[in-house]
């Protein structure tokens, strides 16, 4: 039996088209296109093969603005792939030279292959709110160390850093993990309170930006009880200041 060899190669969007052209006048054949749904969208595996030799050009990534040309025009039988890709992915490919129309199958549904369950939806919006408050923590720390030295303040966690550690539990768990994030926050700043210097400056309050930082994306009333218990923080603050003063 003849033995064959494959190897990967990633490829531009862009020279999808000019590589096919290449493939077709170097003799090679056509064998498929393979559509793969990723976290960061479609991935295209274009399959040619000559004497033995299995080429797999992996573009990555396709989003749903992308626009891929076809390569019908130099593989003609590459339009039951294309077409199905566009219908089952829902991959926007440019001049199929037989298109179906996203009629290549009768679907009650559109882009099908795209489509993830309730718990994997559950798992990326997770991942999405973890990655969210990492980065709001990096970004804060960032903006302390660039800051001039301060009396140490402890910060509790920010309501996105706590829907981040709550997701996906239950509500008597999530309740408990909460409660326990403020508890531990509230002590570190009674600790913290303690150990400052006696002539440490009074802390100042939140800007306007800051506080519209913390309040974004929470509806009116959480904001606005978001709003007063930060203004009332920082009145407690200073006033402590004062008297130690």
């Amino acid at each position: 039996m003849d033995r064959f060899s494959q190897v990967f190669n990633e490829v531009p969007l862009a020279e999808v088209h000019d590589l096919a052209a290449r493939r077709a006048e170097e003799g090679w054949r056509y064998v498929q296109i393979l559509a793969v749904n990723t976290e960061e969208g479609i991935d295209l595996v274009y399959s040619y093969m000559k004497d033995g030799l299995l080429e797999n050009d992996t573009v990555a990534a396709v989003g749903a603005d992308d626009a891929v040309p076809s390569i019908t025009d130099l593989f003609l039988e590459a339009f039951v792939c294309e077409n199905e890709i566009h219908d089952l992915y829902g991959v926007a490919i440019e001049n199929i030279a037989i298109d179906f129309g996203g009629m290549f199958y009768q679907l009650a549904e559109k882009a099908p292959m795209t489509v993830v369950s309730p718990e994997q939806l559950a798992a990326r919006e997770k991942a999405k709110k973890i990655a969210a408050a990492k980065a709001a923590k990096e970004a804060a720390a960032q903006k302390e160390q660039a800051a001039p030295a301060a009396p140490a303040t402890v910060a509790g966690p920010t309501e996105e850093e706590i829907q981040a550690k709550i997701a996906g539990l239950d509500p008597e768990k999530a309740a408990k993990v909460r409660a326990a994030m403020e508890a531990k926050a509230k002590k570190a700043a009674a600790a913290a309170v303690e150990t400052a210097p006696a002539a440490s400056a009074p802390s100042a309050a939140l800007t306007e930006e800051e506080i519209q930082a913390k309040i974004a994306g929470l509806d009116p009333e959480k904001a606005a009880k978001v709003r007063a218990a930060l203004e009332a923080k920082a009145k407690k603050a200073a006033a402590a200041a004062g008297k130690g003063e």
